[in-house]
C-alpha cells in the first residue's frame, strides 16, 4: 500500500533547507525508497513548510529512513527549524489521478458511446487537436466530433492502454488499436478487413479540469496497407 508522510515545520531559512534537499537527492542516488517529493509553503505564512513524501509502501519509508545520509539531513534540518518538526504517516486508501481518469473515460466514450455527446463533459468547446494525418489543425469540439465520427463510421474499434504518464497539466497515452473496416473510410468502401495500429496521444488540461490540446502519432501509412489503399511499391 502506498504510504505518504507529511513533515510540517517552521522556519525562515528556507533556502538553506532547500539545499538540504538537494544534497540528500545527490546523496541518496541509488539507495533512497522515497519515489515523489513536494515542498509546498503556506501563502498565509511563509515560515510554514510542509514536505509530502511518497514510498511504495510503510516498509520501504522506514528503510529510507535508516539510510545515514537521510538522518544527517534530518538532524540538519531540524537546526534549521524554529522548534521539532511534526510528522504524520498515512496509508493512502483513494488516490484519484483525475486527468489520467479523464483521458481513459474518454478513450471509452470514444469506443463505446452511441453518440458524443459525452465528450461536452471532457473536452472544452475551444480544443486544438494536432494530427500530422490532416493538412491543417482541427479547431473546436463540434469539429472534432465530426472527425471522430469518420473513424467510428469506418471502423467497429477498440483501444487498449498501454502506458499512461502524467505530468503538470499533461498525460501521455500509448494505446493500441484494432478495428473491423465495416463501412467507407477516406474514400475507401467496407473491406471487412480486421487491422491494427499502435499510437501515441498527448492530452493537455486547462483550469476548469477538460482536455484543451491534443497531439496524435499512429501508423496511418500503416493501416492504408492493411486496407489495401496502397500501391504496390516497385524494387
Amino acid at each position: 500500500m502506498t504510504f505518504i508522510q507529511l513533515i510540517d515545520c517552521q522556519t525562515d531559512r528556507f533556502e538553506e533547507m532547500d539545499r538540504l534537499m538537494d544534497q540528500w537527492v545527490e546523496q541518496t542516488k541509488g539507495k533512497r525508497t522515497a519515489t515523489h517529493a513536494v515542498v509546498g509553503k503556506d501563502r498565509s505564512n511563509t515560515s510554514h513548510v510542509v514536505e509530502i513524501v511518497e514510498f511504495p509502501s510503510y516498509e520501504d519509508a522506514m528503510r529510507n529512513s535508516q539510510l545515514p545520509e537521510t538522518d544527517r539531513i534530518f538532524r540538519e534540518m531540524v537546526a534549521l527549524c524554529d522548534e521539532m518538526p511534526t510528522f504524520t504517516d498515512l496509508d493512502v486508501v483513494r488516490d484519484a489521478r483525475l486527468n489520467t481518469d479523464s483521458v481513459r473515460r474518454f478513450f471509452d466514450v470514444l469506443t463505446t458511446a452511441e453518440d458524443l455527446s459525452p465528450m461536452a463533459g471532457l473536452v472544452e468547446e475551444h480544443y486544438h487537436d494536432h494530427d500530422p494525418a490532416n493538412e491543417q489543425d482541427v479547431i473546436g469540439l463540434d469539429h472534432l466530433r465530426r472527425e471522430m465520427d469518420v473513424w467510428r463510421g469506418g471502423f467497429d474499434f477498440s483501444f487498449r492502454i498501454e502506458d499512461q504518464f502524467a505530468q503538470d497539466d499533461r498525460v501521455c497515452t500509448r494505446w493500441s488499436w484494432e478495428g473491423t473496416h465495416k463501412g467507407d473510410f477516406l474514400g475507401i468502401p467496407a473491406t471487412g478487413k480486421k487491422v491494427a495500429m499502435t499510437g501515441t496521444t498527448i492530452f493537455r488540461f486547462g483550469d476548469t479540469g477538460k482536455i484543451v490540446e491534443g497531439w496524435w502519432q499512429y501508423d496511418r501509412l500503416g493501416l492504408m496497407a492493411q486496407l489495401g489503399a496502397l500501391e504496390p511499391t516497385e524494387l
